[in-house]
């Protein structure tokens, strides 16, 4: 296969259940890092005569253009400040309750368990889970959301939300059941508001935008995940110190906080057009994070405001 074809079949797995296929057509799920099968397959032709140098050209291309890591939405760094921002607005109830449902964890905290939705998801008691961090509505301008035609089953991070939400309010669930609802919260509240976790099918929510940043290829949903957030070079409880003493948001986003689930989605959906996010060129620099940090800023609080409201609510 080409370049290119390895690149739109490798990069971005993170949302690889993206895109609708025809009954019986719908190919193996690719494996989580591309070099794992780049490098034998590019080893086995570097045996054909005359191909060494040919291949060894096509490696450095093929490992330039893979991050270092698998995207996660906002990277555990946004996850986490998400988790912080929450933390510190809730209710006294809220606060002791999330402190028994979370007592034996590593880190027994919203920020400390806000990542392990995408920690979990490969395994195979969790795999059926893959398709709840993420939504895809249509390319229209304004971004509209219908239940029946983007979140059929509810099997989107919209019903996802709603789901885990009733079952951590139901006190008559088991704690292992209401932890578990917890913690996927944590997370999808955080993955709703990435804007391209709302995005569209045609390239996967931006899993399929080739780009060239740093000096190393990635595309344009990982470009959201890691750098957004990790290139301030803060730690995630000093970024959440920064953004809490930010000045508030406007009124008008203010009234919006309690808005309902899905507007949550067409918000990130509507930011892609709005803050024109798709940039005009494949090489892009840092003015292109500094441009849009704002917006990814803006989104992580409005994140951690809503779970903190939804969980007071809940608990």
């Amino acid at each position: 296969p080409t370049l290119m074809a390895m690149e739109r079949s490798w990069v971005g797995s993170d949302r690889e259940s993206a895109v609708v296929y025809p009954p019986g057509n719908r190919p193996a799920p690719p494996v989580p890092h591309a070099a794992s099968i780049a490098l034998p397959s590019l080893v086995q032709r570097a045996s054909r005569p005359g191909s060494i140098r040919r291949m060894a050209g096509l490696l450095f291309a093929v490992l330039a253009v893979f991050p270092a890591s698998r995207a996660l939405a906002w990277g555990v760094e946004g996850h986490r400040i998400v988790g912080l921002l929450a933390e510190s607005e809730l209710t006294p109830a809220a606060r002791a309750e999330v402190q028994r449902l979370l007592a034996g964890e590593a880190d027994p905290t919203l920020a400390g368990v806000a990542a392990w939705a995408d920690e979990v998801r490969d395994e195979p008691r969790w795999r059926h889970t893959s398709r709840w961090h993420w939504v895809n509505l249509p390319r229209t301008n304004p971004c509209t959301f219908d239940a029946a035609r983007d979140c059929r089953n509810g099997d989107c991070v919209v019903g996802a939300i709603e789901r885990q939400l009733a079952l951590l309010a139901d006190r008559r669930k088991s704690d292992r059941v209401r932890r578990e609802a917890l913690k996927f919260v944590v997370h999808f509240v955080g993955d709703v508001h990435q804007p391209f976790h709302a995005g569209f099918g045609f390239d996967r929510g931006g899993n399929d935008t080739q780009l060239r940043f740093d000096r190393q290829g990635w595309n344009l949903h990982s470009l959201w995940d890691g750098p957004m957030v990790r290139q301030v070079g803060l730690s995630p409880a000093d970024y959440a110190r920064q953004l809490r003493a930010a000045p508030p948001l406007s009124p008008e986003r203010q009234r919006a906080l309690s808005a309902p689930t899905a507007q949550w989605a067409v918000e990130s959906c509507q930011a892609i057009h709005d803050d024109g996010l798709y940039p005009a060129r494949r090489a892009i620099g840092r003015g292109y994070l500094e441009r849009h940090r704002p917006l990814a800023e803006r989104r992580l609080r409005e994140a951690g405001a809503r779970l903190a409201e939804a969980l007071n609510t809940a608990l």
